[in-house]
């Protein structure tokens, strides 16, 4: 019996490729979730992956440095940014981009994760002409751990991070995706590992990821499908 496929993931998907992976759906494939910043560090650094899947400018930037197959990419999903509040605690109007602004200028702590979206929300909070108001409010959520733990431990009170990480917590209360005027979405890709000697199982995984038979469980976990 062959061994398992070995992928790596953010863990933006790490619900998403568990629910796709279950038996009898499934190949066999050992999947190791971790923050988006260490799997591309991992990638990068050599070891032996045959899949990644990633946001797209992290595939695309694996590819260009040689660490992920050229024309190997494969979109999967879209992935929107949700806000969410401990549970029980007031919930703020973000039904706005203003309303968004106010609430959080209003809140004591913020947290928003070191991923894409992070990224997005620092962008957002120089736009809006906050950034060096709210700076020391800021509770930066390490690699790997979800924004939605923080909040939920009353370490933030006003959390950012993609849906599909915050939907299946408890402890918070999801307050709803981020307006449409300001929502930061990412696109969430697959690719074969340069270190990969199973390229073609791998591409038929990933082709199998990205069919439609697939969308269901993508929307149920947050997601559209790419």
């Amino acid at each position: 019996m062959a061994a398992a496929l070995r992928l790596i993931s953010s863990m933006a998907t790490r619900q998403l490729l568990a629910d796709l992976l279950a038996p009898p759906r499934g190949a066999a494939v050992a999947v190791e979730s971790v923050g988006g910043v260490d799997a591309a560090k991992r990638v990068r650094a050599g070891e032996a992956f045959d899949a990644v899947v990633l946001s797209a400018q992290a595939i695309d930037a694996l590819i260009a440095s040689g660490h992920a197959v050229a024309g190997s990419r494969v979109d999967l999903v879209h992935s929107g940014v949700a806000l969410a509040v401990r549970a029980g605690a007031p919930r703020p109007d973000i039904g706005s981009e203003d309303a968004v602004r106010r609430a959080v200028l209003a809140a004591p702590r913020l947290s928003y994760s070191t991923g894409p979206s992070g990224v997005a929300l620092q962008q957002l909070f120089e736009r809006w002409g906050i950034a060096a108001q709210i700076a020391e409010r800021i509770v930066q959520a390490p690699p790997g751990v979800p924004v939605g733990t923080l909040v939920a431990r009353g370490d933030a009170d006003l959390g950012f991070q993609q849906l599909s990480e915050l939907m299946h917590l408890d402890g918070i209360t999801v307050l709803g995706p981020l307006p449409p005027a300001i929502q930061v979405v990412t696109t969430f890709s697959g690719a074969i590992a340069a270190t990969s000697q199973r390229r073609v199982e791998v591409a038929d995984l990933l082709a199998a990821l990205a069919a439609p038979a697939c969308d269901e469980i993508k929307r149920r976990n947050g997601m559209e499908p790419a």
